[in-house]
């Protein structure tokens, strides 16, 4: 078995680091044209000039933008045979007290109404044509409790958005899903490492697996659901997480057991 996408085109908000990057890499190493969509113009530019793509700037949380954007691509590349949305921004672990409405506004901004633009504007035009797979970038953040007021209920809506649009389109040829990653190695968690806002040893600890996800991984996962291979499947939300979700309830027995035999 192997993921083909000779001849289809590919658009990947916030391609231009992370897993956007990532993801990005992989459907080019598998044939697509990608498409590389950010608002940073400089990166965006050179990781398609590396996977020999084409880059657009965008602002997902404008939907005039994003649909001049997707104008522009299926004017000059093609159309939309695959959506990744991977534009994010990261919010400080603020109690509500000190979480201001501006930051708790632009998370929702980018993440779930940059979502939802992007999802509309290029899901409705794969309907017309009768075919299309879109892979949206959710969190296990959405999935359970955390500090994280704004980012995991914006990243719990994208689940349910994959779940709606996955219903809105499938008679239509169009399936919805949505990646879910953990802790991932990403230049934005290292700023967070350098900061010293996040501890390294303690978000590894927090995996079954005992690590950090890494970003061609989540590529790995969101390539396959977009690919042929998953054709049958539409309105998942598939964590890859090292096995975070799955550890973090050990806590309330000291953990998980150790890697020795026997332990």
């Amino acid at each position: 078995m192997n993921l083909d996408f000779g001849d289809r085109t590919a658009l990947v908000t916030g391609g231009a680091s992370g897993i956007g990057r990532a993801c990005a890499e992989a459907l080019a190493a598998a044939g697509a044209r990608v498409v590389v969509a950010d608002r940073d113009v400089a990166a965006g530019e050179a990781v398609a000039a590396a996977v020999g793509g084409t880059f657009r700037r965008i602002d997902v949380g404008d939907e005039q933008a994003v649909a001049e954007a997707v104008d522009a691509v299926e004017r000059d590349v093609g159309p939309i045979d695959v959506l990744v949305t991977c534009a994010g921004v990261l919010q400080r672990t603020l109690p509500p007290g000190e979480l201001s409405w501006k930051e708790w506004d632009l998370v929702q901004r980018i993440h779930l109404r940059g979502t939802y633009a992007c999802c509309a504007e290029v899901g409705t035009r794969m309907a017309g044509r009768g075919r299309g797979s879109i892979v949206v970038i959710a969190s296990v953040a959405g999935m359970r409790s955390g500090p994280l007021h704004s980012y995991g209920p914006a990243k719990a809506g994208i689940i349910n958005l994959a779940e709606c649009l996955a219903g809105e389109w499938g008679r239509r040829g169009v399936r919805v899903n949505a990646v879910a990653p953990g802790f991932t190695e990403t230049p934005a968690l290292e700023r967070g490492f350098a900061t010293g806002t996040l501890e390294a040893g303690a978000l590894a600890g927090s995996s079954a697996l005992g690590r950090l996800v890494r970003a061609e991984e989540i590529a790995g996962a969101v390539t396959f659901l977009a690919s042929d291979l998953a054709s049958a499947i539409t309105g998942v939300t598939l964590p890859v997480d090292a096995g975070y979700l799955v550890a973090t309830p050990w806590s309330a027995y000291g953990g998980v057991r150790g890697d020795a035999p026997g332990s």
